[in-house]
């Protein structure tokens, strides 16, 4: 074939243990792809993630993974100004009251802000652990809303927020537990009324570096409005399209799979 197309296959090959997963038994599924990497946050802040550096190989199977997708007969949401994880919180946003739970593939920090009681859960599926909002508040000692907040103190390497020195995830969570936002944490230590290590060395940090802080929540904070399905009926699985699947497996040259859906669109 003269391409590298093992992640496509890879993705695949994890969506059909996610479709043919009694456990899960999916009624309604998308999956969101960033495409490019950058987005509408790069004009916010420069150093904000990119696509640089990423393997050729891998960027070169983007639109193919998105394909690839598609042939499960699996609903597409791919992002071009927004990012994958904006068309998530969008679609956890927009269907949460429409259907029993909205399950979050993934075990991404930045998502936790979508969680909703047992209504909205983020699912890690290679720990086998479901993370609820008793279960986030229980792991991070806050709650859903103020999760922009703590990542913009404690910063997320991957996204290429640095955060504010010396806030530690422990320290973050205390603090937040109190306050919730940023925009009411005291300027000085001696207003805080949390007890934590530290803390004039931290409100001195914060106080001069608050515009940042508050920039960095704002990447932090996914949108709930990015441009994916206006209705919960796009995104009904209704099984795998032999015809477009078939022509797929003979694209990758994988014959394999071929053998690897239990269920047929009829």
């Amino acid at each position: 074939m003269g391409r590298d197309v093992k992640a496509t296959i890879g993705l695949v090959s994890s969506l059909l243990q996610i479709l043919d997963d009694p456990a899960e038994a999916v009624s309604h599924i998308a999956v969101a792809f960033d495409n490019p990497v950058e987005s509408f946050r790069n004009d916010l802040f420069a150093g904000y993630k990119t696509g640089e550096g990423m393997p050729e190989e891998l960027a070169a199977q983007f639109d193919g993974a998105e394909r690839a997708a598609a042939a499960l007969g699996v609903t597409v949401w791919s992002m071009d100004r927004y990012e994958a994880d904006d068309a998530l919180a969008s679609g956890a946003a927009r269907f949460r009251d429409e259907v029993e739970q909205v399950r979050l593939m993934t075990p991404d920090k930045d998502l936790g802000q979508s969680i909703r009681g047992t209504r909205v859960v983020q699912i890690d599926r290679m720990r086998k652990k479901l993370t609820d909002e008793a279960r986030l508040r229980e792991l991070r000692g806050i709650g859903p809303a103020s999760i922009p907040d703590w990542l913009a103190l404690i910063g997320d390497a991957a996204d290429g927020i640095p955060g504010i020195p010396g806030f530690g995830a422990k320290t973050a969570s205390a603090i937040l537990a109190h306050y919730a936002r940023i925009e009411d944490i005291p300027d000085a230590a001696e207003q805080w009324e949390v007890a934590v290590r530290g803390a004039k060395r931290l409100a001195a940090n914060l106080a001069e570096r608050r515009e940042d802080a508050l920039l960095y929540k704002r990447l932090a904070t996914l949108a709930e409005d990015a441009p994916i399905s206006r209705s919960l009926a796009e995104l009904e699985w209704k099984g795998v399209p032999r015809g477009a699947f078939e022509d797929f497996c003979a694209e990758v040259g994988s014959e394999r799979l071929l053998t690897r859906p239990r269920r047929w669109a009829s």
